[in-house]
């Protein structure tokens, strides 16, 4: 089966210098796949040359969404932009799935207006991944919904635990909600009721976990809402932009320093490697008729190539046939009670 994956060429801070190469590396790596470069034609012609022909399509859009434009302006009059083209490409099947490193507001919008939500759902939610010292985690709600019901928190678990089940082929993933302690009797009245909620859903529920449970991989799937988690996720990463910068500057103090920077190279390299967080770049949309991930606006080609695996892969297992499923096994014990 060939996956096909449209992209929004022009959105990110670096646009076409970026997404095309990455595109064209994810072609060149991956031959189940196909790309739909969407965007301004003349830009994307001269950078393709004649690389994968077969499997790289140029889908002209005349406009394009600014990072810093209101989401309702870019829904509203931009219908012909880079990113609302690459939307209408998997609404309409031609895509499997589409990529973005464009502005988070307008493409949640724009996904939210043309897919629509599935079943079950109330609102989407952007689930990224982190890195823990058992692995990794997927956190949500990164950002979407500022605030949430107890029953939002509940669908985010599902939404979660069916995504990790597809992609990485774990039967039962665990699920936590993130809180200010791991007594139940701990957090708002929003969180301890979405906690009863998950008990009571059928999902592997480990209950509370602290914002420091997050990196010890206490949980699969970590749920909260998009206050907590945005606020959470820019916090995590300005801490290890400290520890980078306290790192090199300690080892560039003096010659000594510097010479031990040198012995101590190869181990460095390592750990840089293992919380390199551009290995983690993509973000799902989870709750659309459809398969949307969202880059980070500042990715380099690297970075930019693993959303586009990551939308890949969701695509290849089935990630939204998963995520109704399980939606409607948690509502048929309701309807038996109606």
């Amino acid at each position: 089966m060939t996956i096909t994956v449209a992209i929004d060429c022009m959105g990110g801070d670096h646009g076409p210098q970026v997404t095309i190469p990455a595109a064209l590396e994810f072609v060149r790596d991956q031959p189940d796949v196909r790309v739909i470069l969407v965007g301004i034609a003349d830009s994307i012609v001269s950078m393709v040359g004649d690389v994968a022909i077969g499997r790289v399509v140029i889908h002209h859009a005349s406009e394009v969404v600014a990072m810093d434009e209101a989401p309702s302006v870019a829904l509203r009059t931009k219908k012909d932009s880079s990113m609302r083209v690459a939307v209408n490409l998997v609404k309409s099947g031609e895509a499997d799935a589409c990529v973005s490193a464009g502005n988070t507001g307008a493409l949640m919008g724009i996904s939210r207006f043309v897919l629509k939500m599935l079943p079950g759902i109330d609102r989407p939610a952007i689930c990224g991944i982190l890195p823990t010292i058992k692995g990794h985690t997927h956190v949500l709600d990164l950002g979407a919904n500022v605030d949430c019901s107890p029953e939002n928190l509940l669908q985010f678990g599902i939404m979660g635990a069916a995504l990790v089940s597809a992609v990485e082929h774990r039967d039962r993933p665990t699920v936590g909600i993130l809180n200010i302690g791991q007594e139940e009797i701990k957090g708002n009245d929003v969180v301890k009721r979405a906690a009863e909620l998950l008990w009571d859903s059928g999902l592997n529920f480990v209950g509370n976990i602290e914002g420091d449970g997050v990196y010890k991989g206490q949980a699969d799937v970590v749920v909260c809402d998009g206050f907590v988690g945005n606020v959470a996720l820019k916090s995590s990463e300005g801490l290890a932009q400290l520890l980078a910068t306290f790192l090199r500057e300690e080892f560039r103090r003096n010659l000594l320093t510097k010479l031990a920077a040198v012995i101590c190279l190869p181990v460095v390299n390592r750990f840089k490697s293992r919380v390199d967080h551009r290995k983690y770049n993509g973000a799902t949309l989870l709750g659309l008729k459809g398969i949307v991930v969202k880059s980070h606006g500042s990715a380099d080609v690297f970075s930019f190539g693993q959303a586009l695996r990551r939308a890949a892969e969701e695509a290849r297992s089935g990630v939204l046939a998963r995520i109704s499923e399980r939606v409607a096994q948690q509502q048929q014990p309701l309807l038996e009670i109606a």
